[in-house]
C-alpha cells in the first residue's frame, strides 16, 4: 500500500489543518465539505494560515503556491474515488460516520485506507461499516494540526498491518511524530489528559483554589505550557464534556465523569474560546 493521493472529509478546524499539512508535504489532496459555503470557509482559513507564514517570513511565497496547487476542494464524495487514503474529520457522531464510511466503501478502490480522526469513538465499530474492516484505522491529529507534531495511529484487532505501515509512513512524510496504540476509548493522550482536566474543574468547583491559582500551579509547578482550565477553554467545554461522557460510558470510572459545573456551563452556552466565554473571557487579549 502506497499513499500518493489523500482525501479529507470535512474542512472545519481539524479537516482544513489535515488537508493543509498533506498538501504542504507535496501530496495531491482533495478536501470535501457538504456545501460550497463551508468549503470556501475552510479553504479560506488555509489560505489565511499560509499567508500568515509568508508575512512572517516563515514560508516562501512559492511554497504557498505549491501547497495551494496540491489542494482541491469539492462537495462530492465521488471525487475521492482515486484517493489512497481518506481521512474523515466530521462531527463526533457515530451515525454520521456510519453513513459516510458506507458511502466511501462503495466509491473508493479496494486498497484505499479509511482513517478516522475521532478522539474518542471506537475505530473497531467504524470498521464494521465497510466490507473490508482491515482497511479502517485511526489517525488522531491534534489542534492546531499544522503546529502540533503528534499523530496517534490507532489499530484494531482487524487492521491490516500494511495499512498501518503505510499510514505511519505518510504521517512521517508530513512531518509528524507517530505514537502507535490500540483501539481503546481516548487512546493515549485523552486517556491521560481528560481526567486531569476534569479534576481541575472539580477542584475549582469545590473551591479548593481560584481559577488563576489552579492554572498557575500547574504551569509553574509542573512546567506545563498552560493551565488545565485555560486548556479546557481552548479544547472547548462542549467537546471536553462529550469526550468525558463517551469515556465514562466505556469505563464506568468516576474519574471520567463530567463534573456538574462543566455540564451546566455547556448547557449555558459557555463553550470556551469558540463561544467567547468559558472559564475565561475571550473578548480580551489575553483572555481575562
Amino acid at each position: 500500500m502506497t499513499i500518493q493521493k489523500v482525501g479529507v472529509v470535512g474542512c472545519g478546524l481539524m479537516g482544513s489543518g489535515i488537508a493543509q499539512v498533506s498538501a504542504q508535504a507535496g501530496f495531491a489532496t482533495v478536501v470535501r465539505e457538504v456545501s460550497k459555503e463551508l468549503l470556501e470557509r475552510g479553504l479560506g482559513s488555509i489560505r489565511k494560515f499560509l499567508q500568515g507564514g509568508v508575512d512572517k517570513g516563515k514560508l516562501a511565497p512559492a511554497d504557498m503556491e505549491k501547497t495551494l496547487a496540491n489542494l482541491r476542494g469539492t462537495t462530492e464524495l465521488a471525487d475521492l474515488a482515486a484517493c489512497d487514503l481518506v481521512i474523515e474529520a466530521v462531527t463526533e457522531n457515530i451515525g454520521l460516520k456510519r453513513e459516510l464510511l458506507t458511502t466511501l466503501d462503495s466509491v473508493c478502490g479496494p486498497e484505499a485506507i479509511f482513517a478516522s480522526n475521532t478522539s474518542s469513538l471506537s475505530i473497531t465499530e467504524m470498521s464494521t461499516f465497510v466490507k473490508s474492516p482491515g482497511r479502517v484505522i485511526g489517525l488522531h491529529f491534534f489542534n492546531p494540526v499544522p503546529l502540533m507534531k503528534l499523530v496517534e495511529v490507532v489499530g484494531t484487532v482487524r487492521s491490516d498491518p500494511r495499512a498501518l505501515a503505510a499510514a505511519k509512513e505518510w504521517c512521517t512524510a508530513i512531518g509528524k511524530t507517530v505514537v502507535s496504540c490500540g483501539d481503546s476509548t481516548g487512546f493515549v493522550v485523552n486517556r491521560l489528559l481528560v481526567p486531569y482536566m476534569l479534576d481541575a474543574v472539580r477542584a475549582y468547583e469545590q473551591g479548593l483554589a481560584s481559577r488563576d491559582d489552579i492554572d498557575n500551579a500547574m504551569k509553574l509547578g509542573c512546567g506545563y505550557p498552560m493551565g488545565p482550565l485555560l486548556l479546557t477553554d481552548y479544547v472547548g467545554l462542549d467537546t471536553t464534556c462529550s469526550i468525558a461522557d463517551i469515556m465514562f460510558a466505556e469505563f464506568k470510572e468516576p474519574r471520567f465523569a463530567a463534573p456538574p459545573l462543566l455540564k451546566r456551563m455547556v448547557l449555558a452556552g459557555l463553550h470556551g474560546r469558540k463561544s467567547g466565554k468559558g472559564f475565561y473571557d475571550w473578548s480580551t487579549n489575553p483572555p481575562s
